[in-house]
């Protein structure tokens, strides 16, 4: 929780864990390997860096800055949702800064692809667009308009392979097409993909402790390592079909 918000949030610790993509510094840890990594500082139901900024409650309350969680929880005391200065002090600190990182960051010449990296709960909440159970694994291009669609397409064979699971289980654009980092970002300069790996993998036993919200670190690392495998077949697939640029 930022400090500007002390006095303000209601939250409990297990609805903030819940409403969170846990875990997603430990899996996600690649900065030894890509051009570079940009984790965010803020949980989401504080500031949701993948939403516009003008995304505002009442008309969004799972917006920029929320009233409620993904699981219709409270974020903030009665009385005390942020007012206009206070979300304009956190937009400010929290998201601007964010999303002028990654626009720098594309500007590094050896970048060539931009992963949006999350993690997804394996049933849909009640304010997803889907429902029902989630595959292991969801990447999304914004329907070819973010990434080339081949690219996508070998990203998922790239997951087929390392993580020794079927091409049912990893789902393009279903069911989701790419949030707002992936659509604002994508192709521009450079293309995006949206990736979604399923909490099934890790919060469930025997690897997660429901009481005291801890995840078996061995768990994590191993979930690492097939993310570092999975790049690596990827690079090596746009290598062999010639979908790299001439300097890499």
């Amino acid at each position: 929780m930022p400090e500007e918000l002390a006095g303000h949030a209601c939250i409990t610790a297990k609805d903030l864990f819940d409403d969170s993509d846990a875990c997603t510094r430990e899996i996600y840890a690649l900065e030894a390997h890509v051009a570079g990594v940009h984790a965010a500082s803020i949980a989401r139901a504080f500031v949701d860096l993948n939403r516009a900024r003008d995304m505002m409650p009442p008309e969004y309350p799972d917006g920029v800055v929320k009233s409620a969680t993904c699981y219709n929880k409270p974020v903030y005391k009665e009385g005390m949702q942020p007012g206009a200065r206070l979300t304009k002090t956190l937009l400010d600190r929290h998201y601007k800064p964010y999303h002028d990182a990654l626009r720098e960051g594309m500007r590094n010449p050896d970048v060539v692809l931009g992963l949006d990296c999350h993690t997804m709960a394996a049933a849909a909440p009640a304010v997803a667009p889907d429902s029902g159970k989630r595959p292991l694994v969801c990447l999304g291009d914004a329907e070819g308009k973010a990434c080339d669609p081949e690219w996508t397409r070998l990203l998922q064979q790239a997951f087929i392979r390392s993580f020794g699971i079927t091409e049912e289980e990893v789902t393009i654009n279903d069911p989701f097409k790419g949030g707002f980092i992936t659509r604002t970002h994508g192709q521009n300069p450079k293309p995006w993909i949206q990736v979604e790996l399923n909490r099934s993998m890790y919060l469930t036993e025997p690897w997660f402790n429901k009481e005291k919200l801890v995840v078996d670190p061995c768990r994590l690392t191993a979930l690492n390592q097939l993310m570092f495998e999975t790049l690596k077949i990827f690079h090596l697939s746009l290598a062999r079909n010639k979908l790299l640029p001439e300097a890499l």
